[in-house]
C-alpha cells in the first residue's frame, strides 16, 4: 500500500487559464484510504468560480471538480464500509476534524478546525488537494458515499453537490406538505431543488427572469412559474411563501424577495454571487423574517439525499461531454447554454 498512483488530470495553470492534460501523484493509501477509479465528474459553477479566481485564494496549479462518481479501485488496510467494485462518490470535502461539535453531529462542512475541500484547498498536512477532473483519486473511506444501483453514475455525479446543497435546506427548513417553496433559479441546482422539494411534498413555485423553462419546471414537479422580469410578479405573489430557496450567483433585489415571505419566513442562499448583496433591515422586521445561508450538507445527510433521490425517482438532467469540451461547456454555463449540468465522461481523459 505504499506506492504512489499516477493519475491524468486536466488542470489549469492560473486564473482563466485554458485547460491542459497533465499527470499528477495521488498519495499512497493509508489504512482507511479508498482508491476510486473516476468514471464521471460533473461541473459546478463554483468550479468555473474557482478556476477563475473569483473568490480569491486560488491554488495553482488547479484540477476542479467535486462531483465526483466512479468505482472502487483498492482499498485501505482498515477500510470496513466498502470493497473493490463498489459504485461510490465524492462531494465537496475530503476531510474533516472528526471531533469538533460539528463534525459529531454529522455537519462536517462547518467542521471548526476547517474542512478540506476536494480540491482548491490543503489537507492538513499542508499539501494541496486535487479534484475529479482526474482518472483517480484517493480518499479517506469516512467522506466516500454509496451510489445507489438506481441512480446511473453519470446522473449521480451533480447530486453529489447539486443535489446536497437543495435537499439539506429543505430538510433543515421543513419543507413539506403544508409549506409553500418558492425556488429562484432554474438551472443546474433549481431544477434539482424543485424535484426534492415537490417529493417532500411541499407546493413549489419556480421564479426565473423569463418564462422560457416553464414547462420543464411544471414536468419536474412545480405547480407555478413566474418570471421575475415582470413587475406585476412581485405584487401578485406578496406574503405567500414560507421558504425561498434561492440558487443563483447572480446578485438579486433582496428585499424584493424578502416581500414574498409570509410572516417568519426564510431566504435561505445557497448560491454565491461574486458581489455582495445588500437589503433594508425594514424587510426583516416588517415580518419576522429572515435571512440564512446554508453549505451543501454533511456526509450521512448525503447519504440520505442519494437513497431518498434513487427512491423518488430523482435525478439531474444532463449533457455529458468528453475531456476536451470542458473550456466550451465553461463558456456555455456562463451563457446558461446547457440543460442543466454538464458531466465529464473520464474515459476519454
Amino acid at each position: 500500500m505504499c506506492q504512489t498512483h499516477q493519475s491524468n488530470v486536466l488542470s489549469v495553470s492560473h486564473a482563466k487559464a485554458n485547460f491542459e492534460r497533465t499527470t499528477i501523484e495521488r498519495r499512497a493509501l493509508r489504512p482507511h484510504d479508498i482508491l476510486i477509479d473516476i468514471q464521471f465528474s460533473g461541473i459546478c459553477h463554483s468550479d468555473i468560480h474557482s478556476a477563475f479566481d473569483e473568490w480569491g485564494g486560488g491554488i495553482f496549479p488547479m484540477v476542479p471538480g467535486h462531483e465526483i462518481t466512479g468505482v472502487v479501485a483498492a482499498v485501505g488496510d482498515d477500510v470496513t464500509k466498502f470493497q473493490i467494485g463498489d459504485r461510490v462518490g465524492v462531494g465537496c470535502f475530503v476531510d474533516s476534524c472528526g471531533t469538533c461539535e460539528y463534525c459529531q453531529n454529522g455537519d462536517e462542512q462547518y467542521c471548526t478546525k476547517g474542512v478540506v475541500q476536494t480540491y482548491n484547498s490543503r489537507d492538513y498536512d499542508g499539501e494541496p488537494t486535487y479534484g475529479g477532473y482526474s482518472q483517480k483519486i484517493v480518499v479517506t473511506e469516512r467522506f466516500v458515499v454509496s451510489i445507489p444501483d438506481q441512480l446511473p453514475l453519470d446522473a449521480a455525479s451533480p447530486l453529489l453537490c447539486a443535489g446536497i446543497t437543495t435537499y439539506s435546506p429543505l430538510k433543515h427548513w421543513k419543507a413539506g406538505p403544508g409549506k409553500k417553496v418558492a425556488i429562484v433559479g432554474m438551472g443546474g441546482l433549481g431544477h434539482v431543488a424543485i424535484q426534492f422539494a415537490s417529493a417532500l411534498g411541499a407546493e413549489v413555485t419556480v421564479l426565473s427572469r423569463s418564462l422560457n423553462k416553464k414547462e420543464e419546471a411544471l414536468s419536474f414537479g412545480a405547480k407555478d412559474y413566474f418570471a421575475t422580469s415582470d413587475p406585476d410578479t412581485f405584487q401578485t405573489l406578496a406574503g405567500q411563501y414560507d421558504l425561498i430557496l434561492n440558487t443563483v450567483s447572480a446578485n438579486i433585489n433582496v428585499d424584493a424577495y424578502l416581500s414574498l415571505l409570509r410572516v417568519d419566513g426564510t431566504l435561505v442562499n445557497v448560491g454565491a454571487p461574486p458581489k455582495p448583496d445588500q437589503f433594508h433591515v425594514f424587510s426583516l422586521i416588517s415580518g419576522r423574517r429572515s435571512i440564512a445561508g446554508s453549505l451543501v450538507g454533511g456526509i450521512q445527510e448525503t447519504q440520505e439525499m442519494l437513497d431518498f433521490a434513487a427512491a423518488h425517482n430523482i435525478a439531474p438532467q444532463i449533457e455529458v461531454i468528453n475531456a476536451n469540451q470542458v473550456d466550451e461547456a465553461y463558456e456555455r454555463v456562463l451563457k446558461s447554454d446547457v440543460r442543466y449540468r454538464f458531466v465529464i465522461d473520464i474515459s476519454t481523459l
